[in-house]
């Protein structure tokens, strides 16, 4: 037993350093194309990694850059909230209440197979041109996989767990909190990852057409003066943000379900 446990140390060792070593030749391999990529297409079209990063420090510097980042923070983390919260309500009832569940899961997967940008006109219509219109697109996108994705979950949950919360008599709310959710939190973190990804997109869209402030609006002003460099930089501050949050949502996925 000492031989096994002191052999295992050096391969955890040896894991960590492959892992680190893999993402360095990702990276490498990555900026290495880009700029390969650059040079074939020219600065003009696609502007290289190092011009790109010294673009996105000149966004960053710029005095009006803050008011524009934290109209997108405020949009895009409010939708997130509604559409996780929205999204896990909505997903428990479909779930636990199977008949309502196999009337609505048609509709919410042909809803989600919607391209979300031919509704903006009446989501205009009914939000304004304003922050209430950005929430509402970025909900609209990201509370339908959350809800499908926690609806699916708690119908392949243990029955026991159904028959324990009419055991106990616990009220709807009781057996959500106590029960539904604790054993379905592995796949609700796996839907968050796709809702978080798409309401950021959603945030972003009603941001580019409708609105005077926010990312959104930058990019879409750098479009139309063709300012290549703005949106490259704005592009891969975007990337690096929804990259980062997108693996720490993945190792809470894997601490969940070893677990579990």
């Amino acid at each position: 037993m000492k031989g096994l446990a002191t052999s295992g140390t050096p391969m955890t060792g040896k894991a960590a350093v492959s892992r680190w070593g893999d993402i360095f030749w990702l990276v490498g391999g990555i900026l290495l194309s880009w700029q390969i990529a650059s040079w074939g297409l020219g600065v003009e079209v696609l502007p290289g990694p190092w011009r790109t990063l010294a673009q996105l420090q000149r966004e960053l510097s710029d005095p009006d850059f803050g008011a524009h980042l934290a109209e997108t923070s405020k949009a895009f983390f409010t939708a997130l909230i509604i559409a996780i919260v929205g999204g896990v309500g909505i997903g428990l009832i479909l779930g636990a209440r199977r008949l309502a569940g196999d009337v609505m899961e048609p509709i919410l997967i042909a809803l989600y197979s919607i391209p979300k940008i031919s509704l903006y006109p009446i989501i205009l219509l009914m939000f304004g041109l304003g922050i209430s219109a950005k929430i509402a697109f970025g909900v609209i996108h990201g509370i339908i996989p959350i809800v499908i994705f926690t609806m699916t979950a708690v119908r392949n949950i243990r029955p026991v767990y159904m028959r324990s919360i009419q055991a106990h008599r616990l009220t709807p709310w009781q057996g959500a909190l106590h029960v539904l959710i604790p054993a379905t939190v592995p796949e609700i973190v796996a839907g968050l990852r796709i809702g978080f990804s798409l309401t950021l997109l959603g945030t972003l869209l009603g941001e580019m057409f409708a609105s005077q402030r926010g990312i959104g609006h930058l990019l879409m002003l750098a479009i139309d003066r063709n300012n290549a460099p703005t949106i490259m930089a704005l592009a891969v501050m975007l990337f690096m943000f929804a990259t980062l949050v997108s693996i720490g949502l993945l190792q809470w996925d894997r601490h969940l379900r070893r677990g579990n």
